[in-house]
């Protein structure tokens, strides 16, 4: 097997064995009963793939374009370019849908072994070196901090992880004028797969060039415009995809806006270290063999003192670009994250080890077995295979120069409180072992000893990251019910009482996760994405809705004016499948005048929606008897009581909101309510709903028709304005008549004689985005 096929094969082996070998010490599934529903990964990947394995199957209600299983119909698009774009993605669908959890855990492995290969072929394609180095710095790559920190719970950031040696390879290209045609495809796939950690790598590799420009001597103004052509003509071939991300963005609702703040220099160098970790620090850690390698890069007098201090220099300097305001925000396209704002780590580690392959391989020319042909133009001289007569690793002075700076950065990060016993010892017993390896003789059995030090020190660090971030991620953040048996039932009931389109199922409460529609199945109000729209939020806010996240991640709301007004029919609730026949179809007709105007009641903004007056207020604090008590307590935080019925309130704006809740019938005459803070009471009168359904379903569609992207109706005649239950978000098209809003909802005026609706949804970039597309097309 040739050396480069061999190196990428062991490097992706050692990443795959070093993450599941740490998530088998920690006793995370799939290796033990501790559960990985944290964060994200709960509230949006599993769901999401969920969606796409429905999608491929041909199962999901709606298509690429338009969903109609979350917020009450959403633009899918946007959140496939975020979170599914992925060319791993697909593969979902080859495991059965109960064991999405197993897919989503297999993709995160696979990617992070293809990241490992990728950046091992780099090594290979950039100097000569002994293939087993190059196999391990691949994968001390693919194993940094990052990735197994951040990355593992956020999969869909591990395709920048690969992107940025794959977008290096690319800067090879452009410096020799080699593959014109295959440099912007690869950079178009890197930019579908995840245009966010792309653009970083992007900015990444672009710096990478610059240094391998300076170092071959190979600086001219013509290859910095080819590789701007090249990048640029790859943009545009992912704008198809990356516009309609952008602008459902725009459409957003807000999220939260911070400043940044640097952390400390004592946790950022505590980060380099194994076992580590923190949410708001940077997860640097590479392994020892990395950071001693390329420590020892400026003590070796036989480098070129250009390429000696250039890329430590860039390792320095990415470093304090993490730290500086104006660098961070570009960075993070000039908007500081909600999150953890050290996103662009990886970029830091993958200019590291390559620091540290420029060490063993001394910077030499093309790599061997690159499937190029003739001169490099770093050397004037064909491509060359191993030269074991060349030094493949530092001297002794090299070594003893390297570690000391090891031991410096590990002392100066003393003082900081990420530093842990187990990081120390792991550090020191791998600059042990790392130093010891190099100094060994070369030959024969003490290569081979060698070789094991340097691996065994890799698998030992990593693994241990990984147990030790899989625990330290339960503790500190937010976690959810893992899939199984009791979910699985609960989607088998949900899918036994769908009735779509005649009328919405809503997975209800408890909930399991932020996306438990696209998770569970049905068709419901919550939703969580980076793109929930602002219309969309703002309308079920105005209803008494409740949100976390700031608004972005919005809960089912269990009314039942809402549920009649958004046609549910069939909801979860209290372990079983409850069901309805007080409900609208889709479409409805309201009669001529101005759209409701919302006020700071969503008892009275429902009514408005309605048409009607449904809710009595209460006399002396509690309700007439009949009557179901609803609560309106948005910031209020604990048990709320009316008789023997307890629910139980998770409010405090901004960051999340109570929503509206029923204590139950009023059965007691004078019977008030224990309240855990300041709220509103609503008496629903049952009577009054059913009547105010009946009107309207007088004036409703006769028929109803979903599509993948859109929605026909026929309709009663009379004119007015037909109403579609779904929210007036950006993209909508019907055919007559432009779209409007009514309440939030989607609204289309009607004419005396008309009596059908047709209306399609075309997600905001896309005519644009296909139009850059095919003008970027590669001659």
């Amino acid at each position: 097997m040739p050396n480069t096929a061999r190196s990428c094969l062991l490097s992706a082996l050692l990443s795959a064995v070093a993450v599941c070998g740490g998530d088998a010490v920690a006793r995370v599934f799939p290796f033990g009963p501790r559960h990985r529903a944290v964060n994200d990964l709960a509230n949006q990947f599993v769901p999401f793939h969920a969606h796409l394995w429905d999608l491929l199957r041909g199962r999901a209600d709606g298509g690429l374009l338009l969903d109609w299983r979350a917020g009450w119909g959403t633009s899918f698009l946007p959140d496939y370019g975020t979170y599914l774009s992925s060319p791993f993605a697909p593969l979902v669908a080859l495991l059965p849908r109960a064991d999405v959890e197993y897919a989503v855990y297999a993709l995160t492995v696979l990617k992070t072994a293809v990241a490992a290969a990728a950046m091992t072929f780099l090594l290979r394609r950039l100097g000569p070196g002994a293939w087993w180095w190059a196999a391990v710095l691949g994968a001390s790559y693919a194993l940094c901090g990052w990735s197994l920190a951040e990355g593992t719970y956020n999969p869909m950031w591990l395709d920048g992880l690969i992107a940025l040696p794959l977008l290096c390879l690319v800067g090879e290209w452009v410096r020799e004028g080699r593959r014109p045609l295959l440099g912007p495809l690869v950079v178009a796939v890197c930019w579908v797969a995840n245009f966010y950690t792309a653009y970083m790598a992007t900015l990444g590799a672009a710096l990478v060039l610059l240094v391998r420009l300076a170092v071959t001597d190979s600086f001219r103004v013509r290859i910095l415009a080819r590789a701007a052509v090249t990048t640029g003509i790859g943009v545009g071939l992912a704008a198809p995809v990356l516009l309609p991300v952008l602008l459902g963005s725009r459409h957003a609702h807000p999220g939260l806006v911070r400043e940044f703040a640097p952390v400390a220099g004592t946790d950022f160098l505590a980060r380099l270290l194994p076992v580590t970790y923190g949410f708001a620090t940077p997860a640097a850690f590479v392994c020892t063999a990395v950071l001693l390698l390329a420590a020892a890069l400026p003590f070796r007098r036989e480098v070129p003192g250009r390429e000696r201090w250039l890329w430590p220099g860039l390792c320095a300097a990415v470093a304090a670009s993490m730290q500086w305001g104006p660098t961070h925000l570009l960075w993070h396209a000039f908007t500081t994250p909600n999150g953890s704002p050290y996103r662009q780590t990886f970029v830091l580690s993958g200019v590291l080890v390559l620091t540290a392959w420029t060490t063993p391989a001394r910077g030499g020319g093309a790599a061997p077995e690159s499937g190029g042909s003739g001169p490099s133009p770093a050397h004037g001289r064909p491509d060359r295979r191993d030269r074991p007569d060349r030094p493949d690793r530092p001297d002794r002075r090299a070594v003893t120069g390297g570690s000391a700076v090891v031991l410096v950065l590990a002392l100066a990060a003393l003082p900081s409180p990420v530093l842990t016993p187990w990081a120390l010892l792991l550090a020191g017993a791998g600059l042990a072992a790392v130093a010891g390896a190099l100094l060994l003789p070369r030959r024969g059995r003490y290569g081979v000893l060698a070789a094991l030090l340097v691996t065994g020190t890799l698998l030992g660090q990593a693994s241990a990251t990984t147990a030790y971030a899989d625990r330290e991620r339960l503790v500190r953040l937010d976690d959810y019910p893992p899939l199984g048996a009791e979910q699985e039932r609960r989607a088998a009931a949900l899918a036994a009482a769908d009735g779509w389109p005649a009328y919405r199922t809503d997975p209800g409460l408890p909930r399991v996760a932020g996306n438990d529609p696209l998770l569970l199945g049905g068709q419901g109000a919550a939703y969580y994405s980076s793109h929930t729209p602002a219309v969309l939020t703002a309308a079920l806010d105005a209803l008494g809705g409740g949100w976390t996240s700031r608004g972005r991640n919005l809960q089912g709301l269990d009314n039942p004016v809402t549920d009649a007004l958004f046609g549910v029919g069939a909801r979860w609730r209290d372990g079983g499948v409850v069901r309805t026949d007080v409900r609208l179809p889709l479409v409805t007709v309201r009669p001529p005048g101005p759209p409701p105007a919302y006020g700071p009641s969503p008892f009275r903004n429902q009514e408005l929606l309605l048409g009607s007056r449904v809710y009595e207020a209460p006399h002396a604090g509690a309700c007439r008897v009949g009557t179901e008590v609803f609560l309106w307590a948005p910031d209020a935080t604990g048990p709320a009581r009316l008789g023997d019925r307890e629910i139980r309130l998770l409010g405090g704006r901004p960051k999340r909101q109570a929503a509206m809740v029923s204590l139950g019938f009023q059965r007691t005459p004078g019977l008030r309510p224990s309240l855990p803070g300041p709220g509103a009471l609503g008496c629903l009168d049952h009577g009054r709903l059913r009547a105010a359904v009946a009107a309207l379903r007088a004036r409703a569609a006769t028929s109803v028709e979903i599509t993948p992207s859109g929605i026909r109706a026929v309709l009663p005649p009379g004119g007015g304005t037909a109403v579609v239950a779904a929210p007036r978000t950006a993209g909508w098209h019907c055919e007559g008549a432009g779209p409007t809003a009514y309440g939030g909802l989607l609204a289309v005026p009607l004419g005396t004689g008309r009596t059908e609706l047709a209306c399609s949804f075309r997600p905001p970039g896309l005519r644009a985005g296909l139009a850059a597309g095919r003008s970027r097309r590669v001659p």
